[in-house]
């Protein structure tokens, strides 16, 4: 066995329900729900039963999902299953950080809650959406989206599937126009137009909030989603202040991961999105998913039954 990574889900997968089992199977996930409710009460009541039009807003969506990813690791190392580094999805990398010890979970989530606020902010100034498009190499879908108005390509997922943000009315246009050239266009569960410069707003203040927070170098590496490389630990507030507005190169990221022995992926969080990709950028790694008590006592298995 090589070594192993964390991979934090993003925003998109959110689902009602979703923690509720953790919180109430693992000691460590149940303490931090119990933190986080605290802090922002109604949290684990959106978690676990509000509607998919509550969690798709994005000052709701941000929270609950730090918490089913962060109590998905936590319940994970609990279980003896530890991770030699991580990396997360857009949101997921907030929860990255927290469970790399650059700063307390409960200071993740007053993070989250504030970039949550931020990105609605400015996703109520424009009419946006996202999409992502498969079938189609990445160079073709950000040259095609370029001919359309404010839109861009923005997360580059895995061979054959890069996602689009941008006007929601440029979506039809370049829905067609993908369609003409072999590809398929498909809208994503979420509020705005994600790391793209309508987020340019939502990462200035994103930035002021963070200057009340203290930061530490991670204890183990958190590859960035604005490098592909591990964070630098001087440079942690700006990264994530750019990530926001910026593009994910996942693939990239999983292909650096690779390289540098990582031959072990467990997506911990809402959904099986990550584990998708993972699959698409390497045949030759081992994929395990936690998202719940039923999958972290199967992946636990697993993982210790390949030691």
């Amino acid at each position: 066995m090589g070594k192993t990574a964390f991979l934090f889900a993003g925003q998109g997968a959110q689902y009602s329900g979703m923690g509720q089992s953790l919180c109430e199977n693992s000691n460590a996930a149940g303490a931090l729900y119990k933190a986080a409710e605290a802090i922002r009460p109604g949290t684990m009541q959106q978690s676990f039963s509000g509607t998919a039009e509550e969690l798709k807003i994005t000052e709701n969506t941000q929270p609950c999902l730090y918490l089913v990813d962060l109590a998905a690791a936590l319940a994970l190392e609990e279980a003896g299953v530890h991770a030699d580094a991580a990396a997360g999805f857009s949101l997921g990398e907030i929860a990255a950080l927290a469970f790399a010890g650059a700063y307390s979970a409960e200071d993740g989530f007053r993070i989250v809650t504030q970039r949550g606020k931020c990105m609605q902010a400015a996703a109520e100034q424009a009419d946006t959406a996202m999409c992502a498009v498969v079938k189609l190499s990445a160079e073709t879908v950000a040259d095609t989206a370029a001919e359309f108005e404010q839109l861009y390509a923005v997360n580059f997922n895995c061979p054959g599937q890069t996602v689009v943000s941008g006007l929601k009315s440029s979506m039809p246009a370049f829905t067609a126009k993908i369609k003409e050239l072999g590809g398929r266009a498909i809208p994503l569960a979420v509020s705005a137009a994600f790391h793209s410069p309508f987020m340019n707003g939502a990462a200035e203040q994103f930035g002021t909030a963070l200057q009340s927070f203290t930061f530490s170098a991670p204890r183990i590496p958190v590859y960035a989603n604005l490098t592909a490389q591990p964070y630098d630990a001087a440079q942690i507030p700006q990264i994530m202040q750019q990530q926001i507005c910026n593009p994910v190169r996942w693939q990239e990221t999983i292909e650096k991961m690779i390289a540098e022995g990582f031959t072990d992926f467990i997506e911990v969080g809402a959904g099986k999105t990550l584990s998708g990709l993972v699959k698409k950028i390497s045949a030759d790694v081992h994929i395990y998913n936690v998202q719940d008590a039923e999958s972290l006592a199967e992946t636990v298995k697993a993982v210790k039954e390949s030691c």
